[in-house]
Order: structure tokens, then C-alpha cells, then sequence
């Protein structure tokens, strides 16, 4: 990352990784088009000039840049000051407060921490992102769209055939008409007749174990389509939801498009109301080549029942240096069913455990990011996430009562103690197992 400060703050970040060719995230700014420079504002309260470019190179991120330009391989270290100053920018002065609490407990200079902090004070934070704009989308002639490629749509199913109607009803009603639907069903009891009455080119495999990871990794070595579109059984899709994905893969010519969820009854959230480069990979609103998963493996079932299967695939995509955008275009309500799938299987939420004891966070979390990011960054994510994470989901996105969650936290730290060097310990036994990824294997023509 371009400041260290965002250690703290985002230490499981796909961006604080160099992907396998040695390139970060971040285009150099001497390399960026007049164009998206001119849309950027120069910050020149820095006191040096990397920290200055740096922080243009992470704008032009933050505002949707994708683009063939160098990328930093490397990054100069920056002042205490200039980070205190980054993130004053960046991030709610609560948060720039907690990164000033971290630091002075991991024993760094106090006098230094705290002057810097204060001098730091007037920067006012940036809460608005101007997208940058791709003005040629909308009159874009996809010649994907042109060829017709074959879409297979993967959709694990378990206990959810009120719900999967309605996506199903959805894909019926798609403007682009060549896919065919591989459903894996989990379901008891299991129901074939429910297939019968929808138009569509549809293969149900029954699976037995209730496995999500072995479900998708299923239908993906049984698709026959170049093109793996990834959905779920909870959602509701337009009728342009696989055309925009194609459009977006041929647009950037990128080899992974990345959806967007939004609530029931809401909109898209507006930091994802644009294009950019996908810093996160969701397998319920999804479409790929499937030479990715030749390229990475398939999804890795030390998540069985657990949770962020998804992003540790993600993350396998970043690090190989394949393109991946956010893809607006291709939004999905998300409906969030209150019966079946994981919510049967395993783990939902993936820092809030089912009962008092149980591991927090759920251990699978951990085998991630101490397997990307590694023992440190994993500590620091801990230290991010366990505080807020004491209250309800429902309750995530109310900052009073997130406040509050972490006095309660203190006040029941020797049982979120139990929780989480219990949740360290079962990560360390997945560490010690070894990934569970499979290889995609390549159909040999007849």
C-alpha cells in the first residue's frame, strides 16, 4: 500500500498485495492520461512529493481508473505526518483516532504520534468520488455479444425453491438468450418436478452433501460454456444481467466481471455506482472465462460450511494479475433469504458465531487472511473487526450503536478472548492442512 497507515485500516486488503509479476495495485502517476489527471485534485499540503503522487494514484483508483499503464512495483516510505494526513482524508476522524490508539500501544514515539496527529487536525476528509468516465459504453457494439458465446450459470441451491422460482422467472426474461442453467441441489426433500415448468435450458445435478464450494466446483468442471456466470439462489436479476456482464468483459477487456448487490427495496451503494477495478469478488453476481479457473484452481473447500470462500478466490485472481472489474451494470438485488443455504449449513456471518462459545471469528476467516496477508495483518484485522462485530448484524451500519458494541466488548473481553484464540487455533490446523483447491479439468474434444 502506498501508506503504511492503511495497515491498520484495511490490513486484508487485496490492494495491499503485489500481484505474482511484482505490480501493485496503483498506476504511476507519470504514466496516467491528461485526461485523468486533470479529473484528480493535487494535494500539495504533503511534505513530500511521493506522498503527493501517491495519494493522485489513489484517487485515480478510488475513481475508477482502469487502464494499460505501468503500475508502482514498490513504494518510498512517507512521514508520520503524511499519513496522519492521508487518512484524515480518507477515513471518519473516529478511525483516524483509533490508528492514533494503535499506534502509541505498539510502542511507536508518542510525542512524534501525537504532534503529528495535531498538525494534522485542519485536513478536511474527502467524502465525495467523481467517477471517471467511459463515455464510449453506452453506444459500445460488444463483439462478444456478436459471436453469442455459450454462458453457463452456476447456482448452488439448499432449501430455497420459493426463492429460486423467482431468479429462475428472472433468467427466463434475459435479453441475451444463449446460457444454459447448471443448478446443484442440495435440497431436502429433494423436488425434480419443480424444474419441469420453466422455459429454460436447465441441468439439476443432486448432491447429497451439503457442500457450497463442492457444489460450485461441480457444475463449473460440468459446464459447457467458455463462460462461467456465477449467481445465487436468494437474488433478483434484470433482464439485461448476463449481456451486461458480457459487455463489461469485452468493454475492458478483462477476464473477470465483478457485480453489484444492493438490498432489497434500496440502490446501488454510489461507491459502486461506477466502473473500477473489482477490489472484492462475490460468487453471487459473477461471470468469468473459465480459463481462470484453469489458471487458478477452482474454489477451495478448507471453507466447507464456513465463510470468504469467495474472497480468498478473489484474491487468488488479483495476485495472478488478472483483470477484474466492478461491473455496475450487472446489479442484483440481494434478497437475503432468512431460510436454507448457509443459514442450514454452516456459518452466515462470518464474525458473528451462532452460539456465546463459538469461534469468533468463524475459523476460515483467519485461515485467510493469515494465508494472504499473513500472522501481523491478521492480528490487525482482529483489532478492526471484533469490537464492532459484537452487535447484531442488523445493527452494522449504525456508528452510535458500533460505538457502543465496543464497550461492550471490553466488558466481555475474557469470553471474546475464548472466542478468538479458539478461532486462531482451528485457522492454524487449516494452515496446517494445506489449501483443498481443486484443478479445473480441461474437456478433451471428440
Amino acid at each position: 500500500m502506498p501508506f503504511h497507515f492503511l495497515t491498520y485500516l484495511q490490513p486484508t486488503h487485496y490492494f495491499r498485495l503485489v500481484s505474482h509479476a511484482g505490480y501493485s495495485a496503483f498506476p504511476r502517476v507519470d504514466a496516467l492520461p491528461p485526461s485523468v489527471i486533470h479529473q484528480l485534485q493535487v494535494d500539495r499540503g504533503y511534505a513530500s512529493q511521493y506522498a503527493q503522487d501517491y495519494d493522485l494514484s489513489w484517487q485515480a483508483v478510488q475513481s475508477g481508473f482502469i487502464g494499460d499503464v505501468p503500475h508502482y512495483t514498490e513504494f518510498e516510505p512517507v512521514s508520520v505526518s503524511d499519513n496522519y494526513h492521508f487518512i484524515r482524508k480518507q477515513f471518519h476522524p473516529a478511525w483516524v483516532l483509533y490508528v492514533l490508539l494503535m499506534r502509541l500501544v505498539s510502542f511507536h514515539n508518542p510525542i512524534r504520534e501525537i504532534r503529528a496527529w495535531l498538525q494534522t487536525s485542519s485536513v478536511k476528509r474527502v467524502t465525495a468520488i467523481t467517477p471517471i468516465p467511459y463515455p464510449d459504453w453506452e453506444t459500445f457494439s460488444s463483439e462478444l455479444l456478436v459471436q453469442k458465446p455459450l454462458v453457463s450459470v452456476v447456482i448452488p441451491t439448499l432449501n430455497r425453491y420459493s426463492y429460486l422460482k423467482d431468479v429462475l422467472l428472472d433468467f427466463e426474461k434475459q435479453n441475451y438468450p444463449h446460457f444454459e442453467l447448471i443448478i446443484v441441489d442440495q435440497s431436502e426433500p429433494f423436488q425434480p418436478d419443480f424444474y419441469t415448468s420453466f422455459d429454460l435450458a436447465i441441468r439439476v445435478i443432486r448432491q447429497e452433501e451439503k457442500a457450497l464450494w463442492l457444489a460450485r466446483n461441480t457444475a463449473i468442471q460440468a459446464a459447457k460454456g467458455n463462460l462461467i456466470a456465477l449467481s445465487e439462489d436468494d437474488v433478483r436479476i434484470p433482464s439485461d444481467w448476463l449481456s451486461s456482464h458480457l459487455r463489461g468483459l469485452d468493454f475492458f477487456g478483462a477476464q473477470v466481471s465483478a457485480g453489484v448487490f444492493y438490498p432489497e427495496g434500496k440502490g446501488i451503494p454510489k461507491d459502486r455506482s461506477f466502473f473500477a477495478v473489482s477490489s472484492q469478488f462475490a460468487t453471487g453476481n459473477a461471470m468469468l472465462y473459465k480459463s481462470v479457473f484453469e489458471q487458478v484452481g477452482l474454489f477451495d473447500r478448507q471453507f466447507e460450511k464456513q465463510r470468504m470462500g469467495d474472497g480468498e478466490f478473489g484474491a487468488r485472481v488479483y495476485l495472478a494479475g488478472i483483470r477484474s472489474i466492478s461491473n455496475p451494470f450487472a446489479s442484483c438485488i440481494d434478497v437475503k433469504a432468512g431460510t436454507g443455504g448457509l443459514r442450514e449449513m454452516g456459518s452466515w456471518d462470518a464474525f458473528r458465531p451462532s452460539t456465546f462459545f463459538a469461534p469468533r471469528p468463524i475459523p476460515s476467516v483467519l485461515y485467510y487472511f493469515r494465508t494472504y496477508y499473513g500472522n501481523n495483518a491478521a492480528r490487525w484485522a482482529l483489532w478492526r473487526t471484533i469490537p464492532t462485530s459484537i452487535l447484531p448484524y442488523q445493527f452494522k451500519t449504525n456508528r452510535l450503536l458500533l460505538v457502543f458494541g465496543i464497550f461492550i466488548s471490553l466488558l466481555l473481553l475474557p469470553v471474546v478472548l475464548v472466542q478468538v484464540f479458539s478461532s486462531w487455533r482451528l485457522a492454524s490446523r487449516k494452515l496446517a492442512d494445506g489449501s483443498l483447491i481443486g484443478e479445473l479439468k480441461v474437456r478433451s474434444e471428440k
